[in-house]
């Protein structure tokens, strides 16, 4: 807005003088405030449509294997918390998970509008697809079928196959309590951090910091991530702190 008012303000002094500056000033910050309001309601709307999505693919998912657990019903109730929905905004939530659970959900269709919501914003259909897994992942066993439609979904929103990868290690998220399954989730950590096990510490290094800037809430939230949400995106960027301190130890770093 403070460049409008500049810019028609200059305007307006080289063809009015002092007059013409104050008018051009006016008429910038009256343009300016035009202009944010409708880009507020725009991302407004971004933001809705984003949330009905995730709840409403969330019930489609949670359905992939035939039943809706309880488990992953105490997740989306969780979620709820989690995102501080109340009133109106919880009731729209509900409404879109039991409408994916419905036989006619045309879940091409909803991935195709979440594609177009994130379009040119890959973190945002990453994020996405995190709150997925965690419904599905509730009961503590991955079926094949809720297997085969997250990567359905992931591959509907417009990852590409490096996110599909980074998405499938945290699939496999595993306990490391034997060796095998500390290996297992070493693998995953260099998956979620989208480098080979043969890069070097500077390279790791580069893109964990490059994840964690483009992970970062309050980016997120600029591209249109709901502030509701914003503690799912810190949990996202502790899961890639976490596989970065994974590989550090791993390599023996200070």
């Amino acid at each position: 807005m403070l460049l409008l008012i500049v810019i028609f303000g200059l305007i307006g002094l080289a063809f009015g003088g002092p007059v013409g500056l104050l008018i051009g000033g006016g008429l910038g910050w009256w343009l300016g405030r035009r202009i944010s309001r409708r880009l507020n309601i725009a991302r407004m709307r971004i933001q809705e449509g984003f949330l009905e999505s995730i709840f409403s693919v969330m019930g489609c998912l949670c359905q992939a294997d035939g039943k809706v657990t309880d488990g992953e019903l105490d997740i989306a109730e969780k979620l709820f918390d989690q995102m501080h929905l109340q009133g109106e905004q919880r009731a729209k939530a509900r409404a879109a998970f039991e409408r994916g659970r419905a036989d006619d959900f045309n879940l091409d269709a909803e991935l195709a509008n979440v594609n177009r919501l994130t379009q040119r914003q890959p973190v945002l259909r990453q994020v996405f697809i995190q709150v997925q897994l965690s419904a599905i992942a509730a009961d503590g066993v991955l079926h094949p079928a809720e297997h085969e439609m997250i990567l359905r979904v992931a591959r509907g929103v417009g990852c590409s196959d490096a996110e599909v990868q980074q998405i499938e290690a945290m699939l496999h998220g595993a306990a490391a309590n034997s060796q095998g399954a500390s290996e297992e989730a070493l693998k995953d950590a260099y998956r979620v951090l989208g480098v080979s096990e043969d890069a070097s510490d500077s390279e790791i290094k580069k893109a964990y910091r490059r994840l964690m800037s483009q992970n970062h809430p309050d980016k997120l939230a600029g591209k249109g991530l709901p502030e509701s949400m914003r503690d799912v995106a810190q949990a996202r960027t502790s899961e890639i702190g976490n596989a970065y301190e994974r590989i550090r130890e791993a390599r023996g770093s200070a």
